[in-house]
């Protein structure tokens, strides 16, 4: 509980949810849309016109518009920008659309994309326009667009009903709730009708068309209500949003979870577009399922692909779609919305076949009293007395179901009268009883083999044969004692409960083979994954599972360094037998990290699904699939067990990924061990002949009588390298040592102007010819330093300096203080360093020329910085603006400790004074 004053704390995860998605939306564009009635209110103008106030403060590009010839709409195009069109070539014509890639190339602030409903020409990456409008708004570009009232995919039957036209160019719903802001432009039905007559709509010809047709008045009127209301829910979606935003918990969400149920009859779409009206209306989530019964499984392909498509449909306006398996649909209906807690279940109106037969709403509401039920009204030509599809098409869809339907039933009925046949000669030896056994056993193999219409068929057949075979008098249906009709009775009822169970087991084994099958598949699959340790295995793993399970040909397209798609290896690089593959849809499903191709909404044309290997860190590569049933991709059991096998198959390419990173990084690990022991081994070796040689040179310097000056000059010579070697050798003991640990820092407080004195003495004759300047404030604090350390990271910095710079050149050493850190800086007035190399200088054996005539094997910098950071400091170079390169390391100042000696000391002097 909570007391007065006392704020509400709220829930952890729904703010972290509410962070992430406002930083999804903040890295995304924002997509306004200007929503009207119908063409003519004004949407454009005013898209046009905000622009227009827009232009001076943003980068606005027009990215299309059509003005429709209307004179006051292209005036307001003067001063902005337009992008010119793409021209494609379609069915002999050139014809123009909007060019998305100008667009994404320019990256305006602002694109202009009218009329979001629109359909690409076939060849565009997209079939549609709104789709387009996704990628900009991705790419981080604000976009501003129109639609009218008729194109939105929930109320395209709707406004069909009322105006007897039906656009065919659609945008989901999802998309216009999405949007961040919608405008409605709105204009009353007399004053547009004024501007039709004026030719400020459409041309004359044009008009007088229109206002005959789609232009009447009712029509009008009804679609600007329709505009208003959804207008109206959109706003109830915003308060409802700012409510959650700010925690008013004052207002509960009345809106609840939906059921639409998906049937094989022609209203299935009407009641799939009712539904997500509804649910839009109520803000409330939804579900589509189609319930597979035993009956529904004898559905030829086309009637099974129309099922599908409808539930792709209501995919597309949002919903959660399933696909059900049971012998009744009700049962199946109300476990589904019972264990999605869903309390509202849309039927369509449909009626019982036969007059004794209970409709699936009055059974539905039977089994579940609790649960509400909607009758969702379809459009006449949708409706069982008004077929959609027209009467040919609809018979070559029954035709086939129909022609197996009778051929069931003829085999069950001659397998009755087979048996009957088969039994007369054994009247003699068998006793009735046994006989009416024989006709049992028909039936219960008709169940098995050909469901339960048939069993009846056989049943009833098999009755009857049993009176006029068997029971006297033989050879007619008169029965002479009342016993039979009781055997008949009791053989009846057996029969059909015997047809009954049977085939209800028989439909219910058929779909645990299913299940068990594809349980089976990603149970191999994960076990052969589990032991792979190169990507060649991943590919024959998924070629040998996909393939099999989903009857397609596969082929996995792996990245390399520089992210660009290639087959597998495996797939011997020519799409592993798919002659469709393109590598450019490939490339895209890559770098969107979304499926394309077949039965997607980008590149819907092509033969090849491809769906993107999206592992917990990145995505890992493409699956290209090409089935050879297409409309497998639209069933959503197929879909979930697609993307499982997707999900573990870039699981293993991302662990197989860290197994080669594991192995290189061992390898390293191993072979810079070795190295150094090597280096170390070496160096020490190598000091005690050099010292001798460096001895001997020296004394050969100052040997009596004096050398001749030729002579002397090679002994100085010599002695020079040696010092040079020296140096060498000595870098190489000090890499290794300072890797593999052994050098303790002897840490003491010491200015810092000390070590910098030290180094430029030490460094003298690197730096002969140079000039070097130093910047050092006298009031710089102590620092923790080894000193004997830091000097060589100074020397090194310096003779780095003399070995790049021309003679002449100025070398400055300076020294402040940034905060808690103390900067030392060795810049000259060089050539500087190569572009790009600023931190590979500071790797082991990279030296700033590769080839060139300056000693050095490239370990000072790299000595130089495993020292800095073994003082925990920081060290980095850079070109400098004017010219040059600038070396700059930091150190921890800390808190030097107290003097009590020389404080004590003063206290003295002030005493004897």
């Amino acid at each position: 509980m909570s007391f007065p004053g006392e704020e509400t704390r709220r829930d952890p995860d729904a703010l972290l949810a509410q962070v992430q998605e406002q930083e999804r939306r903040a890295a995304r564009g924002r997509l306004r849309i200007y929503f009207g009635a119908s063409a003519g209110v004004g949407k454009t103008y005013a898209m046009l016109s905000a622009a227009r106030q827009l232009a001076a403060s943003r980068k606005v590009l027009v990215g299309i518009v059509e003005t429709h010839g209307r004179a006051e709409t292209e005036a307001l195009l003067e001063g902005l920008e337009v992008l010119p069109r793409k021209r494609i070539e379609y069915r002999g014509k050139q014809l123009s659309e909007f060019d998305i890639d100008a667009a994404l190339a320019r990256r305006p602030d602002l694109v202009l994309v009218d009329e979001l409903a629109h359909s690409n020409l076939a060849g565009s990456r997209h079939p549609k326009r709104w789709q387009d409008i996704d990628e900009l708004l991705a790419a981080g570009i604000d976009v501003f667009t129109t639609v009218n009232v008729q194109h939105l995919e929930s109320l395209n039957d709707v406004v069909g009903g009322i105006t007897g036209v039906r656009v065919a160019e659609t945008v989901p719903d999802t998309v216009f709730d999405a949007a961040d802001e919608v405008i409605l432009v709105d204009l009353p039905a007399d004053e547009l009708l004024a501007r039709l007559k004026l030719g400020k709509v459409y041309q004359a010809a044009q008009a007088e068309r229109a206002g005959q047709n789609f232009f009447r008045k009712g029509n009008l009127i009804a679609l600007r209500e329709l505009a208003l209301r959804r207008t109206a829910e959109r706003i109830g979606d915003d308060v409802r949003a700012y409510r959650v935003e700010k925690s008013i918990d004052a207002v509960w969400r009345t809106g609840t979870a939906l059921l639409a149920c998906v049937g094989p009859g022609p209203d299935a779409e009407g009641v799939v577009r009712g539904a997500a009206r509804l649910a839009a209306q109520l803000g409330a989530e939804w579900h589509a399922v189609y319930v597979e019964t035993p009956a529904l499984q004898r559905l030829d392909a086309g009637r099974r692909e129309r099922i599908l498509t409808v539930l792709k449909l209501a995919r597309d306006l949002g919903a959660v779609t399933a696909v059900l398996s049971g012998d009744r649909m009700a049962p199946a209906v109300v476990d589904y919305a019972r264990s999605h807690n869903l309390s509202r279940i849309a039927l369509g109106r449909g009626q019982a076949r036969w007059p004794w037969q209970m409709p699936v709403s009055r059974r539905v509401a039977r089994l579940a009293p609790d649960i509400e039920l909607l009758e969702v009204a379809v459009a006449k030509d949708t409706a069982r007395d008004g077929r959609r599809w027209p009467p040919a098409v609809e018979g070559a869809l029954n035709e086939v179901p129909m022609r197996a339907t009778v051929m069931a039933h003829g085999l069950a009925l001659l397998a009755s009268l087979a048996m009957a046949l088969a039994a007369t000669p054994t009247i003699a030896w068998l006793d009735l009883a046994n006989i009416a056994m024989l006709f049992l056993l028909v039936v219960l193999l008709v169940a098995v083999r050909l469901g339960r219409g048939p069993s009846v068929t056989a049943t009833c057949v098999g009755v009857a044969c049993f009176d006029f075979f068997f029971v006297p008098p033989r050879f007619t249906l008169a029965i002479s004692d009342f016993q039979y009709l009781v055997t008949f009775g009791v053989m009846l009822a057996v029969g059909l409960i015997t047809g009954q169970l049977t085939a209800g087991l028989r439909f219910q084994a058929r779909i645990a083979a299913r299940r068990e099958s594809r349980t089976r598949a990603l149970y191999e699959f994960a076990r052969a994954l589990s032991g792979v340790l190169q990507t060649e295995q991943i590919q024959e793993a998924t070629r040998d599972a996909v393939g099999p399970t989903f009857g397609a040909r596969t082929v996995l397209l792996l990245p390399d360094a520089d992210g660009r798609l290639h087959p597998a290896e495996d797939g011997g690089g020519d799409g592993g037998g798919i002659a469709a593959l393109d590598t450019g849809i490939a490339q895209w499903a890559f770098d969107h990290g979304a499926v394309a191709g077949l039965g997607t909404d980008t590149l819907p044309g092509s033969p090849v699904f491809y769906m993107p290997l999206v592992a917990p860190m990145r995505t890992r590569g493409v699956l290209a699939i090409e089935p050879e049933t297409p409309h497998w991709l639209l069933a959503p059991e197929q879909r979930q067990q697609l993307d499982t096998f997707a999900a573990l198959a870039a699981i293993a390419l991302e662990r197989v990924h860290y197994i080669e990173v594991a192995q290189e990084a061992l390898v390293k690990i191993e072979s810079e061990r070795l190295r150094n022991s090597l280096l170390a081994a070496l160096s020490h070796d190598l000091r005690t002949p050099l010292t001798s040689l460096m001895a001997q040179a020296e004394s050969l310097a100052r040997s009596t009588p004096p050398l001749a000056p030729g002579q002397r000059a090679m002994a100085d010579a010599l002695r020079d390298e040696m010092v040079r070697m020296s140096m060498l050798v000595t870098n190489l003991l000090d890499m290794a040592r300072i890797e593999s640990g052994e050098v303790k820092l002897k840490l003491q407080w010491q200015p810092a102007e000390e070590v910098i004195g030290s180094a430029l003495l030490a460094s003298r004759a690197a730096l002969s010819g140079r000039t070097v300047e130093t910047q050092v404030p006298a009031d710089l604090p102590l620092v923790q330093y080894d000193a004997v350390l830091l000097e060589r990271v100074l020397c090194n910095l310096l003779e780095n300096a003399g070995k790049y710079t021309p003679p002449g050149a100025t070398i400055t050493v300076s020294a402040a203080r940034r905060g808690a850190w103390l900067e030392m800086a060795v810049t000259d007035n060089g050539p500087g360093l190569p572009p790009g190399q600023e931190e590979a200088v500071f790797e082991k054996f990279m030296r700033g020329e590769r080839e060139s005539a300056k000693p050095g094997v490239g370990l000072g910098l790299a000595i130089c910085r495993a020292i800095v950071g073994a003082h925990g400091g920081t060290i980095h170079a850079s070109n400098r603006p004017g010219g040059g390169a600038a070396f700059v390391f930091a150190l921890p100042l800390g808190t030097p400790p107290a003097m009590p000696e020389l404080d004590a000391e003063l206290e003295i002097e002030e005493h004897d004074e």
